[in-house]
């Protein structure tokens, strides 16, 4: 028997939650309780305990909220996670609050904790939320120590009220086993400060608009960085704008007040000189929405937009019905979901059925933003390779997500490359001859033929079966660009096509991105640029910038390229 193995409860594929049992030896060790229903846990260990202790690195409804039933059925089974998480926790079960008992023990940071002979556990914070952590484990025995190190869900970038995860802390740590999330699989994201002004412009837009702005969300997480957002950013500063905060994310900030010496020193520093949240004195103002229903319908009625974060189960048409203004909903986008429709969870949709005719007056219109919680493909592979594991074990993701990861050259040559399925339990041994396994397909042969009318590229229809061709083919039109000697292509939004009718006009005399012969579809394609690959301004401008001499049609880069596909019969 190896001494490492780990068996996948539930590995957070779609809309299901996280829940890992690893083996260490003579020990097991539950790593998070995301579960809805405790059926897969007692189907694999009957009435007895599942494992000897648990980790819950994060309070994320995905990773937590099984624990309080788990706690139930199992009180003798010790539970242990971060102070800050210890205090999130009971937000998972608000209808039930006063009566959750104090049931998760804290771990200090960086400091090994030894719960039984022979296991150690050691907390690192984890960036993602305040509190998240990441986990070493320790088998200590006489011949060597065995290790495996949890990320949880991480982010290498800080946010407004977290710090990333200290990468140096952990370079070169050598794990023997590497558990790690993977929910952007391989995309690319912009900066984090960027993606940030991307939303501010979006919202500032809309109010621009006279249009009201419509963010439902998880309790705890987002809601409160687009908090801290809307305070600070250039956009708002100032501006005579209301912000409503309703329910349970009104909840989770009073939560966050309580959590501010675990806080950044920026955002202590901030909460020293004016309200962290609450603030009815500093333009924008921000309140909880009254209770009352006659309170909210003053509170939203007036002649000026506002903006409401509210809870994604609550009812969103007591909004839209309470205001005479239309209504933007903004929806944050879900790795596999680039859509604002698929971006919406089934609590969501139900809630929007009663707006149909909202929907088609546009009274209501709906559309998505990136505000990336986790680290991208580039910043994954950063963190395999700071810590040089011998097994990789690829989780929380969407299935495709996860197999473009464990599909890359650069990781393939390097280390022993796992998908576990949940159910199924991986042996992991260690520094044994490991012969590794042929990637996943992910790629597909085409055709191109050149004709008068343009170049046509014939692909199989096996490209349809995956969720990202719908991003694809939302529109049939797509854009090409040329990156070194690889033809890039992209599909394009209607959101785009719609942008593009309404750009300002700006003289050919002035040096703007707006007339840089590099702009395409709203983003900058100049390898020159410091902007190269990222979404722009019109108003924009660079070093590199080159004026239209001549019109985009006599570039050959961006000659027109056809898929001889239904894209109706893809979308359905």
């Amino acid at each position: 028997m190896t001494e490492l193995a780990c068996l996948p409860i539930a590995i957070g594929h779609a809309d299901e939650g996280v829940c890992l049992v690893v083996r260490m030896g003579p020990h097991r060790v539950m790593l998070d309780c995301g579960l809805s229903s405790l059926s897969p846990i007692l189907a694999t260990c009957g009435e007895s305990p599942p494992a000897d202790v648990v980790l819950c690195t994060h309070a994320h409804a995905d990773h937590a909220q099984g624990l309080l039933e788990l706690h139930r059925r199992f009180p003798q089974m010790p539970i242990y996670a971060s102070d800050a998480t210890t205090q999130l926790l009971p937000l998972n079960w608000l209808e039930e609050r006063e009566a959750v008992p104090s049931f998760c023990q804290a771990l200090p940071w960086r400091s090994p904790v030894e719960f039984v002979d022979g296991l150690i556990a050691e907390l690192f914070p984890a960036g993602h939320l305040p509190g998240a952590a990441a986990c070493l484990l320790t088998h200590r025995t006489a011949e060597r120590d065995y290790t495996l190190f949890y990320t949880g869900d991480f982010f290498l970038s800080n946010s407004r009220l977290v710090d990333g995860m200290p990468l140096e802390e952990l370079r070169g740590l050598r794990p023997d086993v590497l558990v790690v999330e993977g929910s952007y699989g391989t995309a690319r994201h912009p900066h984090r400060r960027q993606q940030e002004n991307l939303l501010a412009e979006h919202i500032s837009r809309a109010i621009a608009d006279k249009r009201s702005v419509l963010f439902p969300l998880p309790t705890i997480g987002l809601g409160q960085e687009l908090l801290m957002l809307l305070r600070s950013h250039h956009h708002f500063t100032g501006q005579n704008i209301d912000i409503w905060v309703d329910g349970a994310i009104a909840t989770g900030c009073d939560a966050y007040l309580d959590l501010l010496p675990h806080l950044p020193s920026s955002v202590q520093n901030f909460a020293r000189h004016q309200s962290l949240f609450w603030d009815e004195r500093i333009r924008p103002r921000v309140r909880p929405l009254p209770l009352d229903a006659g309170l909210q319908s003053i509170a939203l009625a007036g002649p000026k937009p506002c903006i409401v974060l509210t809870h994604y189960r609550s009812d969103l048409a007591r909004y839209v019905q309470r205001s005479t203004l239309p209504w933007l909903c903004l929806l944050p986008q879900q790795p596999g979901r680039p859509g604002a429709v698929e971006a919406m969870t089934q609590d969501t949709l139900k809630t929007l059925k009663p707006l149909k005719r909202a929907l088609k007056t546009q009274q209501l219109v709906t559309d998505t933003y990136l505000l990336g919680e986790h680290c991208d493909g580039a910043g994954t592979t950063q963190l395999i390779h700071n810590l040089r594991p011998q097994h990789v074990l690829f989780v929380h993701g969407a299935a495709n997500y996860l197999t473009d990861l464990a599909s890359l050259e650069e990781l393939q040559h390097r280390y022993q490359l796992h998908l576990p399925s949940a159910g199924v339990e991986v042996d992991l041994p260690i520094g044994e001859t490991f012969v590794q396994p042929a990637p996943p397909e992910a790629r597909y042969e085409g055709e191109l033929a050149e004709t008068d009318a343009g170049v046509t590229m014939l692909l199989p229809g096996a490209i349809a079966a995956d969720s990202r061709w719908q991003r694809l083919a939302d529109t049939g039109i797509i854009e090409a660009h040329w990156q070194g000697e690889e033809l890039v292509i992209r599909g394009m939004s209607q959101r785009e096509l719609l942008e593009q009718g309404r750009e300002p006009y700006f003289s050919p005399e002035v040096e703007c991105c707006g007339n840089c012969v590099h702009n395409r579809g709203q983003r900058c394609w100049n390898q020159a640029s410091s902007l190269y690959g990222f979404r722009i301004t019109p108003d924009g401008y660079c070093p590199a910038f080159d004026p239209q001499s001549a019109t985009a049609s006599d570039d050959p880069r961006f000659d027109s390229v056809d898929f001889p596909v239904d894209l109706d019969d893809a979308d359905a």
